[in-house]
């Protein structure tokens, strides 16, 4: 995302209008599950062979992965998705302003922004039977250019409570490693979600929404509809 407190303060109004006091049913969140050969016939005939190749990897990694502990889940998963994959902005590889990719497209173009790496972990996180209530997508502000900069930018990460009440660690495609939130003090949480409802604040105070809904907010719909149609279930 685009840095500067206006963008950042235009942007959260953007989203946080959309979010906030939205009622209604969350089950179009619970798809987690991959068709494989699906996904891999679709990366090949749509992106070409590398996008190909990259799927494969991400099956192998998968796989792999079924049988780690949870922490160990979560260390894979981040770090595939920081390897494998270029950060760039929404404009420059859609031509929108903010576009949510799938899974798949994230890895068929080989490049994505926040959101994009946050949502890919997610739903890889999910397919492995991490608990959704562990899981967490999350607005942050982002302090860039060191402890005593003021200059802030919109950022998306995603939290992994091992206590559902404690504090998380971050997968952040900024920084590889998976790091405990009282170790990131550039990040200030604003608010977070995934399929069971919406928090703002941070910590184990947060008060969670349960007025509130993502699954009419447009962009989030829309996204859920495309990895159906690619072969989530």
């Amino acid at each position: 995302m685009s840095s500067g407190v206006n963008v950042f303060t235009r942007f959260l109004r953007t989203v946080l209008g959309a979010l906030l006091g939205i009622a209604g049913s969350l089950a179009l969140l619970a798809i987690a599950d991959p068709n494989y050969g699906k996904l891999l016939l679709l990366a090949q005939t749509r992106y070409g062979t590398k996008a190909e190749q990259t799927v494969k990897s991400w099956q192998e990694m998968m796989r792999a992965a079924e049988s780690m502990s949870e922490v160990d889940k979560v260390k894979r998963v981040n770090e595939f998705f920081n390897r494998v994959i270029q950060f760039g902005e929404d404009q420059a590889i859609w031509g929108e302003n903010d576009y949510w990719a799938t899974p798949l497209e994230l890895m068929g173009r080989g490049i994505g922004d926040c959101e994009d790496f946050a949502i890919a972990k997610y739903f890889a996180l999910r397919s492995l039977n991490v608990p959704n209530e562990r899981l967490r997508i999350t607005y942050v502000k982002a302090r860039i250019g060191g402890p005593r900069s003021d200059v802030m930018q919109a950022h998306m990460i995603l939290g992994y409570y091992e206590d559902p009440a404690g504090d998380p660690v971050i997968l952040d495609n900024l920084i590889t490693e998976v790091r405990p939130a009282t170790r990131r003090g550039d990040l200030m949480p604003i608010f977070s979600f995934n399929s069971e409802g919406l928090w703002t604040g941070a910590g184990p105070a947060e008060k969670k929404d349960t007025s509130s809904s993502t699954a009419r907010l447009s962009r989030w719909r829309d996204l859920i509809a495309r990895m159906q149609a690619e072969g989530y279930e």
